[in-house]
């Protein structure tokens, strides 16, 4: 279904904005034409998405298991780690503490497909798997986030990149500690977090997750007030000079710009 999904979405935007170029150029009949080509694509794609979700044929799975779809595994993975991540970061999260796997390329459109879907349904969905925002208020590349933080988790600063990743080794850690058996890939993460944290125990054994968890707090401590300072100044000039769209998504870039006018 997503496939199907992603090909209606590409054709409901091309036809808005051919719809567009005819009344720019007063063409009235084309103009009723394609309005009623895109209201098929959009009735069609209703249809779709308001489908009963399909049983997964994935090898392996045990039979009749509902396929999670991927913005809800990347969801809770970064629920998970509480703070904006990269996509690699939020499938090795998924891969050590969730049984269905997420892969890399998955994630490749998955912001755009997001905001696709917000700007012609905006709060339809509980949560939106949206956009970091820089200290010039454009998508932060690469770094996503939850609709349903407040802003100033939002957003990254000078100070945001070490601070997030102090507190995802902090939640990686928890995970891992409560659990009876932690899988390879668990082992795996925590290990190479802990090695970008001094004094966690970074040897070649299996790192203890209690002494990687204080490391990192004690760490986390030195730059914390700083960063939150910056970011509720940065959360401020987001909710002053953005729309709704934009302190999910970004502020258009200038390429965004100069992409949609080759397009128009």
């Amino acid at each position: 279904m997503s496939d199907d999904l992603d090909e209606l979405e590409r054709r409901i935007d091309l036809l808005r904005a051919q719809v567009r170029t005819a009344a720019r150029a007063r063409e009235p009949a084309l103009a009723r034409e394609l309005r009623g080509q895109l209201r098929k694509a959009e009735r069609a794609w209703d249809t779709l998405v308001s489908a009963p979700p399909q049983v997964s044929a994935r090898p392996g799975e045990p039979e009749g298991r509902v396929a999670v779809p991927v913005r809800e595994r990347v969801h809770r993975a970064l629920t998970l780690l509480g703070v904006p991540a990269a996509g690699r970061l939020v499938v090795s999260v998924h891969d050590a503490f969730f049984a269905e796997p997420l892969r890399s390329s998955q994630l490749t459109t998955l912001r755009r497909d997001e905001e696709r879907t917000f700007r012609r349904s905006p709060y339809a969905r509980p949560h939106y798997v949206c956009a970091a925002l820089t200290d010039r208020l454009t998508p932060a590349r690469g770094l996503l986030a939850v609709s349903t933080w407040p802003q100033e988790r939002r957003v990254v600063g000078p100070l945001s990149p070490r601070v997030d990743f102090l507190v995802a080794t902090v939640q990686v850690a928890a995970c891992a500690g409560r659990l009876d058996d932690p899988s390879p890939a668990a082992q795996r993460l925590l290990a190479r977090m802990a090695r970008n944290v001094p004094d966690a125990g970074s040897g070649f054994g299996e790192p203890d997750p209690e002494r990687v968890a204080v490391a990192a707090r004690a760490e986390l401590a030195v730059h914390l007030d700083a960063d939150t300072r910056q970011r509720a100044e940065l959360a401020q000039r987001a909710a002053a000079q953005l729309d709704e769209v934009a302190r999910l998504f970004g502020a258009a870039t200038l390429s965004d710009v100069a992409r949609k006018g080759a397009c128009a």
